[in-house]
C-alpha cells in the first residue's frame, strides 16, 4: 500500500506549477489588464517561460504570453501590446512577461460558456456550506463556494 499523497502530488505537480499558477492569476484579473471592451475578444491562453541567452542576462527565466484572438482583432491588439504589458507588469510587479504573442482562432471559438440558469437546491446549499465551513482563509472560501456552486449547478 502507498500513501495517496504519492499519486496526487506527481499528477498534480504540473497542473499546479508556477506556470499555471500565473496564468490562472492573468485570467482572474484579465478585465483589468485588457480592458472591458476587448475582454470577449481575446482570451489568454498560455504562458511559455524560458531561459535568457548569453552569460550577461539575468537569472530570472523570461516569460511570453499567448492570447487568443481572431484575425480582425489580433490586429488592433498588436497596437495594445506595450499598453497590456504594462498593466500586466503593473498588476504582477516587474518585468515578468516580456512579450506578448496571438493566437488566431476561429471567431466562434471566443464565445463565453453559456452560464448555468439553474438554482441550487436548499439540500445542495447545505451541502456546500458544511464542506466549506471549516475553512478559515474568507477569500479561498468565496472563490471555493463559487466553484462548488457552478459544478453542482452543472450536475
Amino acid at each position: 500500500m502507498r500513501p495517496l499523497s504519492e499519486p496526487v502530488t506527481r499528477i498534480s505537480g504540473k497542473t499546479f506549477s508556477r506556470k499555471y499558477i500565473a496564468l490562472g492569476r492573468i485570467v482572474a484579473e484579465w478585465e483589468k489588464i485588457i480592458g472591458p471592451e476587448f475582454a470577449a475578444k481575446a482570451v489568454p491562453v498560455k504562458i511559455d517561460y524560458r531561459a535568457p541567452q548569453g552569460k550577461g542576462k539575468a537569472a530570472a527565466k523570461l516569460a511570453s504570453l499567448h492570447i487568443a484572438t481572431t484575425e480582425s482583432w489580433s490586429t488592433t491588439l498588436h497596437y495594445q501590446k506595450d499598453l497590456i504589458l504594462e498593466r500586466i507588469n503593473g498588476l504582477f510587479g516587474g518585468g515578468w512577461i516580456e512579450d506578448i504573442r496571438f493566437v488566431i482562432l476561429p471567431r466562434e471559438s471566443l464565445k463565453p460558456p453559456a452560464k448555468s440558469k439553474r438554482l441550487l437546491t436548499e439540500d445542495e446549499k447545505k451541502f456546500l456550506s458544511g464542506m466549506l465551513e471549516s475553512l478559515e482563509d474568507q477569500e479561498l472560501k468565496t472563490k471555493l463556494e463559487t466553484l462548488g456552486r457552478e459544478i453542482l449547478k452543472r450536475a
